[in-house]
């Protein structure tokens, strides 16, 4: 089957690709007061009549509520920083994705967690993986960046680490859906292979422009249905699965993790953008060509400090939403929105 690549460009005002985003250029703001935001719920297998439509309802509701969380934020004058967090924690507590509450189970049948967070205006980073109780992993990762002296944390020494920061813990029954253990049976039952039965990569993520002109990006993750042997994937590594460089761009990515690390997809993209002057889109596009050649399948979301912002992916849908200082917003699934 040949997968659609879908790229959409959102640029704060400055360049629209849909028209419909072009409408309002009087109410745009000056160009210090502008911000922006996208986000992302995993990319894969997402086709119409593929999804019942209370999921597809429920799941733009909450990329919506995540979009009000971080815009919230941008909109009086907060950080990038504390946007991109605000927006994974709403997606971290939403059953519908593949990050704390919902996250897939291991082979074991346990809960792993990734996650990662930068600050594009210093390049700050922290990242935590294998975090098993922590409720909002992201808020981890953040604590990392700030109070330790590390950049990544993982297995006991992060749930440590989690507690000691005062961190809200849960047990297993919190994380834990019969929708995903019934994944993890069927897994177990077919051995179809290493990746998800229904190749869906529910990572979750955002990224921001803030109106003093700062990115951030941060992305968190249940990993793959079935991982064993403490396998880490691209989202909590700086620079495969997440970015953030005020020289570049801030991005976060979903899908087979793997390849995502052996192109440096996040860094690469940011790369290209900063040394060659190419577009967020284009760099992005170029990149998810290389990993799909590669063998590798998912997608990214950019923004740069310049404001454009959008997302390319090589599945057949991608959660996905954005929104910025003029108003303009978009929530959408499938390929063809």
């Amino acid at each position: 089957m040949v997968l659609k690549r879908t790229a959409l460009s959102l640029i704060l005002g400055l360049i629209m690709t849909d028209a419909s985003f072009a409408q309002n250029t009087p109410s745009t703001p000056p160009p210090t007061q502008r911000w922006g935001l996208v986000i992302h719920g995993g990319a894969g297998v997402l086709e119409r009549g593929k999804i019942k439509p209370e999921q597809d309802a429920e799941v733009r509701a909450a990329l919506d509520k995540a979009l009000a969380a971080g815009s919230e934020i941008l909109a009086k004058g907060g950080s990038s920083l504390d946007a991109v967090e605000a927006a994974v924690k709403v997606l971290e507590d939403d059953p519908n994705f593949n990050a704390g509450k919902g996250a897939v189970l291991t082979y074991d049948g346990g809960i792993s967690l990734d996650a990662a967070i930068m600050d594009g205006k210093n390049r700050a980073a922290g990242a935590v993986s294998g975090l098993n109780s922590t409720k909002n992993p992201i808020s981890a990762a953040r604590k990392v960046m700030e109070v330790s002296p590390h950049v990544m944390l993982s297995g006991l020494g992060a749930n440590s680490f989690a507690v000691e920061q005062g961190l809200r813990q849960e047990n297993q029954d919190y994380f834990e859906t019969p929708r995903r253990r019934k994944q993890l049976e069927e897994f177990q039952a077919k051995k179809t292979g290493w990746y998800d039965v229904d190749l869906k990569y529910g990572t979750v993520g955002a990224v921001a422009l803030d109106a003093a002109g700062n990115v951030a990006a941060a992305t968190s993750t249940g990993g793959l249905t079935g991982k064993r042997w403490g396998r880490v994937g691209d989202s909590p590594i700086i620079g495969a699965g997440t970015i953030a460089d005020n020289r570049g761009c801030a991005v976060s990515a979903t899908g087979s993790g793997e390849y995502f690390i052996r192109v440096g997809v996040a860094h690469e993209i940011c790369a290209r953008i900063r040394m060659k002057g190419e577009k967020a889109v284009p760099a992005a596009r170029a990149v998810m060509d290389e990993v799909k050649a590669m063998g590798g399948t998912g997608g990214v979301i950019i923004l740069t400090p310049d404001g454009q912002m959008g997302w390319s992916f090589n599945t057949t849908g991608m959660y996905r939403g954005g929104v910025d200082s003029t108003g303009r917003k978009v929530i959408a699934i499938y390929g063809d929105e």
